[in-house]
């Protein structure tokens, strides 16, 4: 198999470049990256110094990037008008076939409006979602989008996130038939708002993906649907509702296994679902372990070719 050859912002994120360059080093001493290459993107001499004070015993090629896109900017502004920031030369190179995947924790915005403009998504793809995984007590684990990338959408979208999603939670999570649920106030046909009221049908019709109707928000912790689709602005609030929730109950002191799947640091970050080549964002407060696992997600997504599955299904 060739080499792989994955882009890491190494500015992104409120550690950076500590955090980001120390996952690198850490995951370039997996066996698993035997066959990668972790480029990292952002000023040069930075991560050099960086480099040279965490003794790093593996040698990384550096792409410098003079610009920073700030967790702050305004996203299309940014990219704008910042074309040698790390996010917008990691994604320039992502498009013209010099990398095969490219993850970073700086501005989510910048990293979506990027990809819009370099990457680009897939022909027939009306709009990226962005996902993020929901665990469960059983331990296995559902997918639900979007997340934040569209606050307003329209029933086709709906049907398209659920065709993505399905083929995503087959590819990199190992769900053979996944079911699929519409997020809800009800589990009637009936019920929600004009939104999921047109969408319903439609996704009955569908014969590429298994749905099962309309789930609650009760729904989303159990093994009632693997694949949970919304609208990024419903997708959003329960992931921040979530989050907040999460770290309440770990200032109390809570301890629990289950719990713990809770922590976005497992999972290292969410791709953007819909666009031509694997593009990962992680969090903003991303530490070490955080960047790991965002790497790992990355190769997986090159490795799993799912892009590829969702071209050949459109």
């Amino acid at each position: 198999m060739s080499r792989i050859r994955i882009g890491l912002d190494a500015m992104g994120g409120d550690y950076a470049p500590t955090e980001a360059i120390l996952g690198a080093i850490s995951a370039a001493g997996l066996p698993e990256f035997a066959n990668v290459d972790i480029v990292l993107l952002g000023e040069k001499l930075v991560i050099e110094e960086t480099l040279s004070k965490l003794e790093s015993k593996f040698t990384f090629e550096i792409v410098d990037a003079p610009e920073t896109i700030a967790m702050g900017e305004h996203p299309t502004k940014a990219v704008s008008q910042k074309r040698q920031s790390s996010i917008m030369i990691g994604l320039k190179m992502l498009m013209e076939g010099k990398l095969d995947g490219f993850a970073g924790a700086g501005n989510t915005g910048a990293m979506m409006v990027g990809s819009l403009y370099t990457v680009k998504t897939i022909d027939g793809i009306f709009r990226p979602a962005i996902s993020t995984i929901l665990p469960r007590p059983s331990g296995k684990h559902g997918l639900m989008l979007d997340v934040g990338a569209n606050a307003d959408v329209k029933p086709d979208v709906l049907v398209q996130f659920a065709n993505i999603g399905t083929i995503y939670a087959k590819a990199i999570m190992g769900i053979k038939n996944p079911t699929v649920g519409l997020l809800s106030i009800g589990e009637e046909k009936e019920k929600g708002n004009i939104l999921t009221q047109a969408t319903y049908p439609l996704l009955e019709d569908d014969r590429f993906i298994n749905f099962i109707g309309n789930v609650e928000g009760r729904d989303l912790f159990t093994d009632k649907a693997d694949v949970i689709v919304c609208d990024g602005y419903t997708g959003n609030v329960v992931l921040k509702a979530c989050e907040g929730l999460f770290y309440n109950l770990i200032k109390r002191g809570v301890k629990d296994d289950y719990l713990s799947q809770f922590n976005f640091e497992n999972y290292g970050g969410s791709p953007i679902l819909g666009v031509n080549k694997p593009v990962i964002i992680g969090h903003g407060i991303s530490k070490s372990k955080t960047f790991v696992n965002m790497l790992k997600l990355t190769k997986e997504s090159i490795v799993s070719n799912f892009i590829d599955d969702i071209k050949a299904q459109l």
